[in-house]
């Protein structure tokens, strides 16, 4: 349904690899529009295994609903990478809303881990607007139930990382 080839999975070819300016041709952000937004950790990196790192994600999320930018639906923070289903609110637009969350996540992960010198999300990220006859509670079934798909836990409810306002 809401599922594109590669987004769970990494690219094999240079060829596959998203480019960053790529993914932002055609790209407009409307308020009160439903998006599913997804980034991927830099090389596919499971820093989000660590629960603590994975907080740091939630709590930027959080962050933008109190500050009245979104209205989270659902979310999920797998290992390498989250889902986010939200109602974009306010006057933050989707290029905005993404480096805010980005950037502050990756301070805050690089004062607790050595990246390396690596950055820790690739470039870009996927957004996906709902259309009007998208089910949205449907979307966001789909959404949290990542890591059961991804055998990570046998029962949603033993993986911490993951919200919707519906349950």
């Amino acid at each position: 349904m809401l599922k594109n080839r590669g987004e769970d999975a990494a690219p094999t070819t240079m060829a596959e690899q998203p480019r960053g300016r790529d993914l932002r041709k055609g790209r407009h952000s409307q308020p009160n529009q439903i998006y599913l937004l997804t980034s991927v950790s830099h090389q596919r990196r499971p820093v989000f295994a660590d629960f603590h790192l994975g907080r740091v994600v939630v709590n930027a999320m959080r962050h933008h609903d109190l500050a009245g930018n979104t209205e989270t639906l659902a979310y999920v923070v797998m290992p390498d990478h989250f889902h986010w289903l939200l109602s974009l609110e306010g006057h933050f637009d989707l290029p905005r809303l993404m480096a805010s969350l980005k950037g502050y996540t990756a301070r805050r992960i690089k004062e607790r881990i050595d990246l390396g010198g690596d950055p820790l999300w690739q470039e870009g990220y996927h957004d996906h607007a709902l259309r009007r006859e998208e089910n949205v509670q449907a979307a966001a079934r789909y959404i949290v139930a990542n890591p059961l798909r991804a055998g990570l836990v046998e029962r949603l409810g033993d993986y911490p990382l993951w919200d919707a306002i519906w349950l």
